[in-house]
């Protein structure tokens, strides 16, 4: 992994067939105001649709600023996303989908100021408002306030204002080592995973800076959105069984696991009778 000294972050966006939306997107990337020097990566899984050729026009237009990883075929969000960050070269990377955007041109400022400035934090991030295709907002946070998310947080479920889209992160290898996990490639919610890999490899805290500088589509296009409520259940609770399976934790932390698949999952696997499931759970956590 190499780290440009002169380069403070890498804006990493994976995108697949989001034609309606992807220059949107990276236009949200250029309008960034810093005092310091950015580059965007892009992994573009080889779309059917005009994603690709939108693209080309921006690396055209911005040679020394926009970079497009296309793999030889389509290879799924997961090694989309590995691929295109190891082009990443800088300090610190900024993750965003290719159907998300930002909204205010000093976020990656504001969240590089508060990164260097607090050495304790592995991860900043910060309000988002939901929109709907047309961006219509159908929600926003109205009070936002600093909220601080540790490991054993983010283990038991608590991950308020970390979507995607806010994501900024220290550049460390230890941190990329996830991508080395054969398991991480069985998990649904990657960026789930990455912030609790991250916190729980370096020790260090999540801080959501108190101001709404991205959005969020819910959109019938979407990845989580296209799928149905019963599949996206069986999702979760894969990704819950991985989570308790794969991470660390004792004491109060697996009181609140516990606590947390008695309360949200366990009527839906009873429901499904999947007794045997249940039981397996339910032991590993006593």
């Amino acid at each position: 992994m190499i780290i440009k000294p002169d380069l403070m972050v890498s804006v990493c966006c994976t995108t697949y067939n989001q034609e309606q939306f992807i220059a949107q997107t990276v236009e949200s990337f250029l309008m960034q105001q810093t005092n310091f020097q950015f580059e965007i990566i892009i992994g573009e899984d080889c779309s059917t649709d005009s994603t690709g050729e939108i693209l080309k026009s921006f690396t055209e237009k911005y040679p020394d600023k926009v970079k497009v990883i296309t793999p030889e075929k389509n290879v799924g969000p997961h090694l989309n996303m590995v691929n295109a960050i190891k082009y990443c070269t800088g300090k610190y990377i900024a993750i965003c989908d290719g159907d998300d955007y930002w909204t205010d041109p000093h976020k990656l400022q504001k969240q590089v100021d508060f990164l260097e400035q607090n050495p304790e934090y592995v991860i900043c991030c910060h309000y988002t408002k939901v929109v709907d295709t047309h961006g219509n907002m159908l929600y926003v946070e109205p009070n936002p306030v600093p909220l601080v998310h540790t490991y054993h947080d983010l283990l038991s479920g608590k991950q308020v204002e970390t979507k995607t889209a806010t994501v900024v992160y220290r550049n460390l290898p230890e941190i990329h080592a996830l991508f080395q996990k054969p398991w991480y490639f069985d998990c649904y919610a990657a960026d789930k995973f990455l912030k609790i890999f991250a916190t729980s490899v370096t020790g260090g805290k999540i801080y959501v800076i108190p101001e709404v500088m991205s959005c969020y589509r819910n959109h019938t296009g979407g990845i989580w959105s296209m799928i149905k409520t019963d599949k996206r259940m069986e999702m979760v609770i894969s990704d819950f069984n991985l989570i308790i399976r794969k991470f660390s934790y004792r004491g109060i932390v697996k009181y609140k696991l516990l606590k947390l698949y008695l309360r949200r999952y366990i009527i839906y696997e009873l429901k499904k009778r999947r007794i045997r499931k249940v039981y397996a759970t339910v032991k590993y956590l006593l």
